[in-house]
């Protein structure tokens, strides 16, 4: 294996679940999720010597896979319709099962528009300050505090919401 081929498998490894989660998180689906970090790790691996001179990779990929969860919801030909009971599955919720908290907070998510979860994910759970977000998402400062502030003020509501109707 070429001596670049191991840099980036090695990056790879370490990188590869911290960007499933953040491409989770922002589009709210496991298999969409996945699509996207492949389709941002074959991007990155296009551009890996370029990447690797400028430095911080990390900051470059996770770029790549918020853009990449954008830009599949734009593309006609990429809109599937998500439906909430599949039929042939016997556990629905497998992967977060006993989580019934996580459960309302990735509900409350999918309820949010695409930019304020983008903006929410990376601000609170990326734990990335608002100039980090805005470069990611290529808006300016304000942008990211409103559509922040707007985003938890919906997650608020629809975790109340939740939480009077039990």
């Amino acid at each position: 294996m070429a001596e670049r081929d191991e840099a980036f498998v090695a990056f790879v490894q370490a990188a590869e679940a911290s960007l499933r989660r953040t491409a989770f998180l922002v589009c709210g689906d496991r298999h969409k999720a996945d699509d996207v970090v492949q389709d941002a790790l074959y991007k990155l691996y296009l551009s890996w010597p370029k990447v690797q001179r400028v430095g911080n990779p990390f900051a470059y990929a996770r770029r790549i896979v918020v853009n990449a969860a954008h830009d599949g919801g734009r593309r006609p030909w990429r809109r599937e319709v998500a439906i909430s009971d599949v039929p042939d599955r016997t556990d629905l919720h497998d992967f977060a099962a006993g989580y019934a908290e996580r459960d309302e907070v990735l509900l409350a998510l999918r309820s949010l528009g695409p930019r304020q979860r983008a903006c929410v994910v990376l601000r609170y759970y990326e734990d990335l300050s608002v100039e980090q977000t805005a470069e990611i998402l290529g808006c300016s400062t304000g942008t990211v505090k409103s559509q922040a502030s707007r985003g938890l003020d919906t997650l608020r509501q629809a975790i109340n919401r939740r939480t009077s109707t039990l």
